[in-house]
């Protein structure tokens, strides 16, 4: 066993990850399943669970991949009970699932608000007031993931009630953490910023722009949108031994995009927190252009 391996502790531990199928999720779970995690899994793309399903049982992986909404209590309690009958004990969970739609705030509805905080906030407190008593049961402790994301530090309009959501993940992940930590169960967020997925395009959030070394070049001070790995990387170190003393606390997989908050990296300029004359001066003519 190497050093990593050692002080990871992971080989053999039980996580659970709502919205582990595809994406984000699909990276997080083959990075724990690496690491000796057996996972159980569960996602609202039915297509998405199959596939992974049957990847995870052709590499002989002990897991559980089920198809469900987590924002439906009764089928988030089913997959914690099957752990509880498939290995009797929880040491991970990862909350993954989220999403959003774009709109000013004043042309949204209690609705569309109610969904939004449904889908990002509701069910994470239903799957830690699941795990945390297991973890406390188990007696071993345990370590709570949360992604959320930059907009929860942020301003992001547009995006008015999915910020405010994802930073209450935010706050009651530092609550609960302190509540929880004479137990040894920590609990930690990662927010990461630009990462292309299927998801992200279909949520209508991000640029096509970003992808390009111009356009990342210009808003991530790293110069390059994030992978998928950069975040998996960052669950993995929360999830383990590694991480045994950090709790309450927030990752920040992002190029340095929250550090630099407004400044822009901009061609034959350098950084600004505003846009170059030049470029606004190409804009007004452009205006003008099309005008005529």
């Amino acid at each position: 066993m190497g050093w990593f391996e050692e002080r990871a502790g992971l080989d053999g531990t039980v996580a659970v990850i709502t919205g582990g199928a595809g994406g984000l999720g699909e990276a997080i779970v083959n990075d724990l399943v690496a690491n000796g995690v057996r996972p159980a899994v569960i996602d609202l793309d039915s297509t998405a669970a199959d596939a992974l399903r049957r990847t995870l049982a052709e590499r002989g992986i002990d897991a559980l991949v089920q198809h469900g909404d987590v924002r439906d209590a009764d089928v988030l309690s089913s997959l914690f009970e099957a752990v509880d009958q498939r290995w009797g004990r929880l040491d991970t969970l990862v909350n993954i699932v989220g999403g959003t739609f774009r709109s000013p705030f004043v042309d949204t509805a209690a609705k569309g608000w109610d969904a939004i905080v449904r889908t990002n906030l509701s069910h994470v407190l239903q799957a830690c007031s699941l795990a945390v008593p297991r973890m406390q049961a188990g007696g071993r402790g345990g370590s709570i993931v949360n992604l959320t994301t930059i907009e929860a530090h942020r301003a992001a309009p547009g995006f008015a009630v999915y910020s405010a959501a994802k930073a209450a993940v935010e706050q009651f992940a530092r609550t609960l953490a302190v509540e929880v930590a004479p137990d040894g169960i920590r609990v930690n967020n990662v927010a990461p910023d630009f990462v292309p997925t299927p998801n992200l395009a279909r949520f209508g959030a991000g640029d096509p722009a970003m992808t390009t070394p111009a356009g990342a070049r210009i808003a991530i001070p790293m110069g390059r949108a994030g992978h998928v790995s950069d975040i998996s990387n960052s669950v993995v170190f929360l999830a383990s031994g590694l991480s045994s003393f950090i709790t309450g606390t927030t990752l920040h997989p992002d190029g340095g995009t929250l550090a630099s908050s407004g400044w822009f990296n901009w061609p034959q300029t350098g950084w600004a927190n505003y846009a170059p004359s030049r470029m606004l001066d190409q804009s007004a003519g452009a205006e003008s252009a099309a005008e005529q």
